[in-house]
């Protein structure tokens, strides 16, 4: 259940709420693009609007223009007058009348009879037109005789003394704007707004509620005191919906490798500590085992090696004396491997010393340069010049060395090299074990730690077992490089004694002596 509850909360932590967040995120960045690009379809709408418009009044305010120019020729026979502004009106399908007015807005002629004899004068922007002697156009529509909606522009024609001579008042059908606005978009839904916003010509819009609820985009005419307001879609969620589901599947298969991987890891962890706590139920079982037999199997044992050693002085032949030797040796052998059993077991108090290693290995010399010679091995070990202080106790490092060293010599059964080297690094020092001979495999080298592991016919599987447990015991590491063929490195970092280590670095010399190499054989 415990397991159960912890799995759910990391897939909380690593699954769900990541991705909750995750799509959170990209659901909000996908309605802000959404929008964005909403809005600059609308911008574009408009744009498209502002030309058609600013195109309409050039070319309105041009044909008006032409009039007053054709108004010159036109005084001296007034009858033409009529018929030109008529003809005017029929070919451009723009106007729904031309007109033109005296100075005080009192209409002249026009091409039609529905504003006959008016008094336009009331009007606001033939007001303005009058005052600011410009072209000015109606910001309301109006509706002419035949109910025709239309916006009105006004336009003074000026002597040569700036004087207004009279005023051209062409009316534009608001119908046929609308026709070229809708060809132009023919789906979007948009307002023609004067200065005080208010609507003037709709497009596609059938409820005019819609221009303060909705969402526009306003762009200003650049002729005309007008704005066109467009306006922004509504969004969508077929629009964007696959690309939701997309996503959240691809950050739900994202997190869902990340969660496999960490529980992968954590799994890994966990057979590795419980790896580690079943070799450390062996080493204890072994340990206890040790402990209740080992005096047990040495009692008899001490006795048997007693008899046969009174044994062999009354049986002198040569034969018997072979058959107690190889008994002598058996019982060597069973010793060595209780001792293994007693070291393996609940560790006894040790007594720790500061010993200068140098030392240690000047007295192991001896006996591994005659090892090297029944091998046939060239044998070199390098110490430093200064003194390596370390706490620990010297049989244990005689024995860690030595079962190194043996595990080196059984590895070149036909000869070979053999480097033991002691140097100081930092605040440790390094003892480097180093041969040529046929190496481990990669499968095997995880495994030489492992209790009652061999690759060895006679080998109990608790040689490299005991040196890491006497290592780690003085703080220390040990590690072992290998290739198949390529010959093996026994790396063993130990902790200098630094306090001991200080009081002699200030009294040393600053001339540094060479170092010394022992149990240099050459093989013939």
């Amino acid at each position: 259940m415990g397991k159960l509850k912890n799995s759910f909360f990391i897939y909380l932590i690593i699954v769900i709420i990541p991705a909750l967040a995750g799509s959170f995120y990209h659901i909000h960045h996908l309605l802000e693009e959404d929008f964005q690009q909403r809005k600059n379809h609308s911008k574009w709408v408009a744009s498209i609007h502002q030309k058609s418009w600013d195109q309409l009044i050039t070319e309105t305010v041009t044909s008006l223009e032409i009039i007053s120019i054709l108004l010159e020729n036109s005084r001296q026979y007034p009858e033409n007058l009529a018929a030109l502004l008529q003809k005017t009106q029929q070919r451009d399908p723009r106007y729904g009348g031309l007109y033109l007015l005296d100075r005080t807005g009192k209409v002249i002629s026009g091409s039609n009879d529905f504003l006959s004899d008016a008094d336009l004068s009331e009007h606001d922007y033939i007001n303005t037109a009058i005052v600011t002697k410009d072209t000015i156009i109606s910001d309301h529509p109006e509706i002419l005789g035949n109910g025709q909606k239309v916006i009105g522009l006004a336009m003074p024609v000026m002597s040569d003394k700036r004087d207004i001579r009279s005023i051209l008042v062409a009316y534009l059908r608001i119908d046929y704007i609308q026709n070229i606005m809708k060809e132009l978009t023919p789906d979007t839904k948009l307002y023609i707004v004067n200065s005080n916003d208010k609507s003037i010509i709709n497009i596609n819009v059938t409820d005019t509620s819609t221009l303060k609820t909705k969402q526009w985009v306003v762009v200003p005419l650049e002729l005309l005191p007008w704005s066109i307001k467009v306006e922004i879609k509504d969004f969508q969620l077929s629009d964007l919906l696959p690309k939701m589901v997309e996503f959240l599947i691809r950050i739900l298969i994202l997190f869902h490798i990340l969660f496999l991987l960490i529980k992968y890891v954590l799994l890994k962890r966990r057979v590795t500590k419980e790896k580690a706590q079943i070799e450390a139920q062996k080493l204890e079982l072994v340990g206890t085992l040790a402990a209740s037999t080992a005096h047990e199997i040495r009692n008899p044992l001490t006795g048997i090696k007693g008899l046969i050693q009174l044994l062999s002085e009354k049986y002198k032949d040569e034969e018997d004396q072979y058959f107690f030797s190889v008994i002598n040796k058996e019982i060597k052998r069973i010793n060595e491997i209780v001792s293994e059993f007693l070291i393996l077991g609940k560790p006894a108090a040790q007594i720790l010393e500061v010993l200068d290693l140098r030392n240690i290995f000047i007295e192991l010399n001896p006996l591994i340069l005659s090892e090297a010679n029944l091998y046939n091995v060239k044998y070199y070990c390098l110490l430093p010049p200064e003194p390596v202080l370390v706490k620990c106790t010297n049989d244990q490092i005689k024995q860690v060395v030595l079962n190194l060293t043996k595990n080196a010599f059984e590895s070149m059964p036909d000869g070979g090299i053999l480097k033991v080297e002691l140097k100081k690094d930092n605040r440790s020092c390094i003892i480097e074990v180093t041969d040529t001979g046929t190496g481990i495999a990669e499968e095997e080298l995880s495994k030489i730690f492992d209790p009652f592991y061999t690759s060895k016919d006679t080998g109990t599987g608790l040689g490299l077992v005991i040196c890491k447990r006497i290592v780690e015991s003085f703080g220390g590491t040990i590690q072992i490089i290998s290739n198949k063929q390529q010959g093996t490195k026994a790396v063993i970092s130990l902790p200098l004694d630094i306090s001991i280590e200080n009081k002699i670095s200030r009294a040393r010399p600053t001339v540094k002596k060479p170092g010394m190499m022992l149990g240099r054989k050459e093989t013939k």
